[in-house]
């Protein structure tokens, strides 16, 4: 009790302190902060899952002058830090096979600042990957007490509630794209993370009510993939729906002819409604896709033009400087001093829109930190793909069937991560760095009986 009493003692004189200040109206706000650290003391692993949570809506919120996020992921940082000091979480929970590859990584990452084009810029970045870093520990640290089902229920109304949002006003609508407040393909890759957190809950919920609400979830998910008109995001949502059936395709073999009836009335009814709700400039840009057979035409799509002048010019980065690149965050400086700037850049545009991100994460960190560290990332991508594989396959060898198959659905969330990475710039993003310390997490609780069967 040293620790809450100590806590009780401080928050008192912050009220006092308050109290004779000229902000006295901030002295409730101690108390609260208190009744949130005692929480967060008790139940750290609460505060991850308020932090996954949050994530959909940061884009939501970004206008208030505190993040409740930043303030859960500092109170965190503070609660562990102390708990590891005296010992109370043991220190081999920091133990990761990601390690491997994360320690190379951020060595040549910072070989790379060091020897940086513009020193302010990878500054920059380097703050925004940290923020990744200190959400990778805090996953290793509280991972094996994490509610997996609730984390699924969390993420997934957390989007839906963002699609309502993005859906129905045009302030979270970008040039008629959903958007958030983010980047329409930002949120088409929130989507994709929810998506398969959606369909674990809508199978394997068994109350009828709560089953339908987690099938309406997943059907406001589709709705809001196509308002966000993302390729890329149709694409990475078959792969992931692909992987689903392949999944369950023993218990599809059960399905018998009667139900047949039933499942076409259903594609009868979705698919005109789908095609009715779909925006026309959705269509189109997935008609656009076919022109990938003969090359990219940027007169015919000037999206596809754009994202091969980024391909480009990452190429001539690249063949500069291929062991430690040109510096973290410093692609938008190469490619503003080339003729594609200028002939992709809006009309009225300002001199910042010439300065654009690859919108390509290995294409960035390849080109910015160089080949050794883009790989070792890459390598960490496919580490964390193996770990939920291999927990899956060693909790199906003990019968554990219900944990196997929210493996395969964290595996496809992983995926779905990888895969739009290629076609969005964001190496920081907190499920990212959560679902690689948490692939490293799950391997090790998977394999605990069979460890302790070896030493019996």
């Amino acid at each position: 009790m040293i620790v809450p009493l100590s806590l009780v003692g401080l928050a008192a004189l912050l009220s006092l302190g308050l109290l004779a200040s000229p902000y006295p109206f901030l002295a409730p706000g101690a108390v609260v902060g208190l009744a949130g650290a005692l929480v967060l003391y008790r139940k750290p692993a609460w505060g991850l899952l308020a932090i996954a949570a949050l994530v959909p809506l940061e884009g939501l919120l970004k206008d208030s002058l505190v993040s409740g996020a930043k303030l859960i992921g500092l109170g965190l940082v503070l609660i562990l830090t102390l708990q590891l000091a005296v010992r109370q979480l043991p220190g081999e929970r920091l133990r990761s096979n990601q390690w491997r590859l994360l320690l190379p990584f951020m060595a040549l990452y910072l070989l790379s600042l060091w020897t940086s084009d513009s020193l302010a810029l990878s500054l920059v970045h380097l703050r925004e990957l940290l923020v990744g870093l200190i959400v990778f520990v805090i996953t290793l640290l509280v991972g094996r007490d994490l509610n997996l089902p609730m984390l699924a229920r969390l993420i997934t109304v957390s989007v839906c509630v963002t699609c309502l949002f993005a859906i129905f006003s045009t302030k979270y609508q970008e040039q008629g794209r959903a958007s958030a407040m983010l980047d329409p393909n930002a949120f088409a890759l929130l989507i994709t993370i929810a998506m398969p957190l959606g369909l674990w809950l809508t199978i394997k919920t068994r109350q009828i009510l709560l089953k339908l609400f987690w099938a309406g979830c997943c059907v406001l998910l589709l709705v809001g993939m196509t308002k966000t008109e993302s390729r890329s995001g149709l694409v990475v949502l078959l792969i992931s729906l692909g992987i689903v059936l392949y999944n369950y395709r023993e218990q599809l073999t059960r399905i018998r002819p009667r139900h047949l009836g039933f499942a076409l009335l259903g594609i009868a009814l979705v698919l005109p409604l789908g095609a009715a709700l779909m925006p026309a400039g959705y269509a189109e840009r997935i008609e656009s896709l076919m022109l990938l057979k003969s090359g990219v035409n940027a007169h015919q799509d000037e999206s596809l033009g754009r994202r091969s002048s980024y391909l480009v010019v990452g190429q001539r980065m690249i063949s500069h400087s291929p062991l430690l690149g040109t510096g973290p965050g410093t692609f938008p400086l190469h490619y503003a001093d080339t003729g594609f700037s200028k002939a992709f850049a809006p009309e009225n545009s300002k001199t910042t829109d010439l300065y654009r991100r690859a919108h390509n994460t290995y294409l960035e960190l390849f080109s910015e930190t160089g080949v050794p560290a883009g790989l070792a990332f890459v390598g960490m991508i496919a580490l964390a793909l193996r770990n939920f594989w291999q927990a899956r396959a060693a909790w199906r060898a003990t019968g554990d069937v219900a944990r196997a198959d929210l493996m395969t659905h964290l595996t496809m969330c992983m995926l779905a991560i990888g895969l739009f990475l290629m076609f969005l710039s964001a190496p920081s993003h907190k499920y990212l760095w959560m679902m690689l310390a948490l692939s490293s997490v799950l391997l090790r609780q998977a394999r605990e009986p069979q460890l302790a069967e070896a030493k019996a």
